[in-house]
């Protein structure tokens, strides 16, 4: 068990381990072992004057990986998993192995959920992202953005076509999306069968 002093029991006997693996404890008698002179198992010698750390107050269930019974005794609390991200992330560790690819696949996947989750709630909220000040495009023109880039050799000048779309793709269908909203919403308040002209 983790963050004890107690050794876990092996889940294979020893007998069928050596039979299994060759050369499986070869190190177990302190004959074989170089280091047995100078060697000293003393696990009191740590300075830790408990058996077991004070424990963190988990004020909300935590994720925590299946390899592990219990949470460890300090870990962070400064994002606490939240909407449709925190329930992919949730998924990960509540199914899946940390040794599983679908694991990580499911947190990567809930980090580009939350960049979503973190533009939509911008946009509502009464100080919006600013894409000019906050993606850095006006330090391209004053800290020679260009000339820093070609004949360079630079491995990101491969994806520099690409920063454009990432950076303002989003705020042009935010656009796109407010300007057909607008409309939509001028076309129903416009009442039927009354010319417009």
């Amino acid at each position: 068990m983790a963050y004890t002093p107690d050794k876990p029991a092996l889940p294979v006997p020893i007998e069928e381990l050596r039979a299994r693996i060759p050369g499986w404890g070869a190190d177990l008698d302190p004959k074989d072992r170089p280091a047995v002179p100078r060697e000293r198992f003393d696990p009191g010698a740590s300075g830790a004057h408990w058996d077991f750390p004070d424990r963190q107050p988990e004020k909300w269930p935590r994720e925590r990986s299946i390899e592990h019974a219990f949470l460890p005794p300090v870990f962070g609390t400064s994002c606490p998993p939240k909407g449709l991200s925190g329930a992919i992330r949730k998924v990960a560790y509540r199914r899946y192995s940390e040794g599983r690819a679908a694991h990580w696949l499911l947190l990567i996947a809930a980090d580009r959920v939350n960049v979503v989750e973190a533009n939509l709630a911008s946009m509502v909220s009464l100080r919006p992202d600013n894409p000019i000040t906050e993606t850095g495009i006006l330090s391209e023109f004053s800290h020679h953005g260009l000339s820093s880039r070609l004949g360079k050799k630079r491995t990101d000048v491969k994806h520099l076509w690409l920063d454009p779309i990432i950076v303002g793709g989003p705020w042009v269908v935010r656009g796109l999306l407010g300007y057909h909203l607008i409309r939509v919403v001028r076309r129903r308040g416009r009442p039927r069968g009354v010319p417009t002209g």
